[in-house]
């Protein structure tokens, strides 16, 4: 339970400031472009190559910050960087193709899903 825990405080962590970036950039660059969300997302990886490394240097460090800050905070900020991590740990391994086909099938497969949903939706409706 305390690894949920951490997982659903850190979650809201990270949405909120995700959330708070995303008004900046409206704030900012205007609405024309998706300038929030194209920088919460590079940032969020940047944030979880640094903080998985910093781990992995640091025998000491423990599972519960891990999930705190990469499971919670980083995945509510954004599930880009989880995206990013996953590719990058089958890409480090010498998994080049099922790393290419995860990062095609993930985007490609995202968007079709979404344009799906508002198929069906819209239909439905």
């Amino acid at each position: 339970m305390l690894n949920l825990g951490l997982v659903i405080l850190g979650g809201g962590i990270g949405a909120g400031i995700r959330h708070l970036l995303n008004m900046g950039s409206l704030r900012l660059f205007g609405s024309g472009y998706p300038w929030g969300t194209m920088i919460i997302n590079i940032t969020g990886s940047f944030v979880m190559g640094a903080f998985i490394e910093f781990l992995a240097r640091r025998a000491s460090a423990s599972n519960e910050l891990r999930l705190f800050v990469a499971t919670g905070i980083l995945g509510g900020f954004t599930t880009f960087s989880a995206f990013s991590l996953d590719f990058v740990t089958l890409w480090e391994r010498g998994d080049v193709v099922p790393a290419v086909g995860y990062a095609l099938v993930s985007v490609v497969g995202a968007i079709l899903a979404l344009f799906f949903g508002l198929w069906l939706v819209r239909t439905v409706s």
